[in-house]
């Protein structure tokens, strides 16, 4: 039973939605509005009626109707009708939309469901079409007429042409005495024209014609039109037969044409128009009567082509005229030229007595020319009866140089085509002498007419000439670019021929004078002025690590397209803002200042103008850590450390040079020959090397006297007292002991003895081995050897370095004393002996008693 009692409201609601699903067709909701078409912003009232009767399943819930319009919720009031209806009632105060749907719906289970609707849709009333016209097509007598439908009603329109006749002739003003209005033709959708057929008109007979526009919500007529619809006729347009000039060298033609055959039986007025290819407008000819078939016309150029048309229409003035007819070309005869040249020369002096000229003039307007001009001639005397004078030029161009002898003033120019030759112009050759103007103003009129204003000078002049010269890198001449004013109160000027925008010109004014020629003023000046095609291209001509030199070349004439006005450079690091500076145009260098070194910069310039400013490319640039100066007292430092590397080296090379040269090199006993030798009496004694020990008292070792024959008495010299004996030596050498006290080995020396060979000859044997010894933890500073050789003088050997290798011992002090057994003055005694004994073992206790 449960799942039974769950199962019944899942049925119902499906039983329920297919229920109103039908009801909705069957009429179970109605849904009523005032009207489905309403003026669009217009009040819009509806209702929604739901019958009990079809919708029994409603009957046991309560109904809420709600609303939508489109998917837009609208609430609206309900309530009870009559027979257990239930009502709903919607105001829209303003319905905005064009089409809209309008639902009823009622609210079950939580749902909307729709059970009516409603289509409603906006607009406007029909516009009122107007400016009627129509055509008669006379190829198939068709009428077609146009017109303007007006604003659109956004609403389905039906638009018609009507039209009615009138069963007798009658005045052009539509009155009501017409007949049945017919419709005349519809048009397509969206066109406005439409057209009427043949048998639906009444030619040579008034009929009224009008649009009618009707829509939902109301109609609208045009304006009626009341035509007979020949008078609205277009003819067909004549055709043109001949042309010819007559009768001969006048300027009247005789034109001939033939109507169209559908215009033939009626009274037709015709146009005749005709222009040559310079004029800017065509000349009109009209009252010519379309049946006569010729006519005549003067007042025509000579020598010049014109191109003809006709058209015609009805003479009553009323109706189209035709389209105009196939052109026709006629060239009217020529006759010889008229008028006087314009001209303008220059001047100078050639090889010899020559003298250049370069003659200019305007071409002769056609109106002058009568033809086409075959050549301009040149004499340097006019042309009389019967005699030709010579000619210095005959050109078909517009300049000519010739050369003349100095002191011609006069030459004479002509124009000549196939009927003839023109009168001369003389041209008197002027000095340039003349007064200037006092000013000179040129302005832009165009893009291609520059206006010239100047002021007069304090001479009053008869004409002016005004010169104007494209400027270019390359130098070129118009013999075109000038133009003469021979109104000499004048002082303005238009220039037109030649002037190109974003081109300078050079301008040039000359006033004229009775016999001379003023000195041009000069002016330049622009049509019209643009930015400049490119800017300059910067580069550095120098940089340092705080200023940069930037130069660059200026923009070609050509390619500036106005005056530069100025350049401007800009220069920015990565972390600054961007600096400039603006420059006059006659620069072409710039130095940046207060730049940071070994800094990357980048660089451009731009150029302006009075219509725009180009930037350039950009450069980049690299400060230095130094300046040149800064750099090249580095170098040159560099330079000398350099040097003096180099000449270390050479020294440390030549080590043994500079040594030998600054202290020379003391033989060092112990390493001659003598100082190896060592006699037989002493290999047997043993040698005491002196050990290694602390400082203390110097003490002199065993002195050993040795002789090389016995009974010899040795002869000493020393500064001990002579408290001391002396014992007659042994054959065998015997010890020399003498103790010294601490530190008076420095003032004492080894008393040495003359040793001589046996028999007292005077060879002498001369050796020594000296020993030292030094304190422990102290340089050894080698002693001092004093030996007496076969000279009369003592010498000193020192083994120590000294720039003085030898020391002479007579003249060497000990202290301010001499030694012992020497005389005071530091001679020696009367008989030295010839030889010193030779000081074997001398043992030193330090260095410092050996200083001297």
């Amino acid at each position: 039973m449960a799942r039974h009692g769950d199962r019944t409201p899942f049925l119902l609601q499906l039983f329920l939605l297919l229920l109103l699903h039908l009801g909705g067709t069957l009429g179970c909701a109605l849904v009523a509005v005032d009207s489905p078409i309403v003026p669009l912003g217009s009040a819009v009232r509806a209702s929604c009626t739901i019958r009990s009767e079809l919708c029994h399943i409603l009957e046991r819930v309560k109904v809420q109707i709600t609303w939508m319009l489109d998917n837009e919720p609208m609430a609206g009031s309900q309530h009870q009708g009559p027979e257990g209806t239930e009502v709903s009632n919607l105001t829209l105060p303003q319905f905005s939309h064009r089409q809209a749907k309008l639902w009823c719906c009622v609210e079950w289970n939580r749902t909307k469901q729709r059970v009516g609707m409603v289509e409603i849709r906006a607009g406007y009333p029909p516009a009122k079409p107007f400016n009627l016209s129509c055509i008669l097509n006379l190829t198939d007598y068709g009428l077609t007429c146009q017109w303007e439908q007006g604003a659109n009603s956004h609403l389905p329109t039906n638009v018609v042409l009507k039209c009615a006749g009138y069963p007798r002739a009658h005045s052009s003003r539509c009155c009501r005495n017409r007949a049945q209005a017919v419709t005349g033709c519809t048009p397509e959708s969206g066109r406005s024209h439409c057209t009427v057929p043949r048998r639906l008109l009444q030619l040579y007979r008034q009929m009224e014609l009008w649009v009618s526009a009707s829509n939902a919500l109301g109609t609208a007529e045009s304006e009626h039109l009341c035509i007979d619809p020949m008078d609205v006729a277009k003819l067909d347009p004549p055709v043109l037969q001949s042309i010819q000039s007559i009768p001969f060298q006048t300027d009247c033609i005789t034109l001939a044409w033939e109507v169209a055959r559908s215009t033939a039986h009626m009274e037709l007025q015709c146009e005749l128009r005709y222009r040559a290819p310079e004029d800017p407008a065509w000349a009109l000819v009209s009252g010519i009567a379309g049946q006569a078939g010729t006519t005549q016309c003067c007042g025509f150029l000579f020598g010049t082509q014109y191109r003809f048309q006709m058209r015609c229409r009805r003479s009553s003035a009323r109706g189209y005229w035709s389209e105009w007819s196939l052109g026709m070309n006629y060239t009217t005869h020529e006759k010889a030229p008229t008028g006087k040249l314009d001209a303008w020369w220059s001047t100078q002096l050639a090889k010899g007595v020559g003298l250049e000229v370069q003659l200019r003039w305007k071409a002769l307007r056609q109106r002058e020319a009568n033809g086409q001009v075959l050549g301009y001639r040149v004499t340097l005397s006019p042309r009389r009866r019967g005699w030709d004078p010579p000619t210095v030029c005959n050109t078909t161009h517009t300049q000519c140089n010739f050369s003349v002898l100095v002191g011609t003033r006069r030459v004479y120019i002509s124009a000549y085509n196939a009927a003839g030759e023109s009168a001369a112009t003389e041209v008197i050759l002027l000095e340039r002498k003349g007064q200037p103007l006092a000013g000179l103003r040129v302005v832009p009129r165009g893009e291609h007419s520059l206006w010239v204003r100047w002021e007069a000078p304090p001479t009053p002049a008869i004409a002016y000439v005004l010169e104007w010269q494209q400027v270019s890198s390359e130098p070129s001449s118009c013999s075109t670019c000038w133009q003469m004013e021979r109104d000499g109160a004048t002082t303005t000027a238009l220039i037109r021929d030649g002037i190109e925008p974003f081109q300078r010109y050079n301008i040039s004014v000359y006033p004229l004078y009775k016999d001379a020629i003023g000195v041009p003023v000069h002016t330049a000046a622009y049509s019209k002025q643009k930015a400049p095609s490119y800017a300059p291209k910067l580069h550095l001509r120098r940089i340092s690590k705080s200023e940069a030199e930037l130069c660059w070349d200026p923009v070609p004439v050509e390619m500036q397209n106005g005056f530069i006005t100025s350049y401007t450079i800009f220069w920015a690091d990565s972390t600054t803002d961007v600096s400039s500076a603006v420059l006059n145009p006659s620069l072409s260098s710039f130095v940046i200042q207060e730049l940071r070194p070994s800094t990357l910069y980048k660089v451009h310039i731009m150029a302006s103008t009075a219509g725009g400013s180009t930037n350039g490319t950009s450069l980049t640039l690299v400060t230095t850590v130094l300046d040149d100066i800064e750099i090249q007292f580095l170098f040159l430092t560099l330079g000398l450390i350099f040097v003096l590397l180099i000449l270390l080296l050479i020294c440390f090379q030549k080590n043994g040079r500079v040594k030998q040269q600054f202290w020379p090199s003391v033989p060092d006993p112990a390493n001659s020959s003598l100082g190896k030798w060592v006699p037989a009496e002493l290999q047997e004694e043993p040698l005491q090397v002196p050990g290694v020990r602390e400082p203390g008292p110097a003490t002199i070792s065993t002195v050993t006297v040795l002789e090389k024959a016995a009974g010899k008495q040795p002869t000493t010299w020393s500064k001990e007292p002579a408290t001391e004996t002396t014992s007659t030596f042994p054959t065998l050498p015997q010890p020399y002991v003498r103790q010294e006290t601490p530190g008076t080995l420095g003032h004492s020396r080894a008393a040495m003895q003359p040793h001589r060979g046996p028999g007292g000859s005077g060879e002498t044997v001369q050796y020594a081995r000296v020993m030292g010894d030094r304190y422990k933890g102290q340089q050894h500073v080698p002693p001092r050897l004093y030996l007496r050789s076969s000279s009369t003088q003592p010498l000193l050997l020192d083994a120590s370095p000294s720039p003085k290798p030898y020391e002479n011992l007579g003249f060497h002090q000990f202290h301010g004393a001499a030694p012992q057994g020497c005389p005071e003055d530091g001679g020696w005694p009367e008989e030295p002996p010839a030889t010193f004994p030779l000081l074997q073992g001398l043992r030193i206790g330090g260095a410092e008693e050996l200083q001297d």
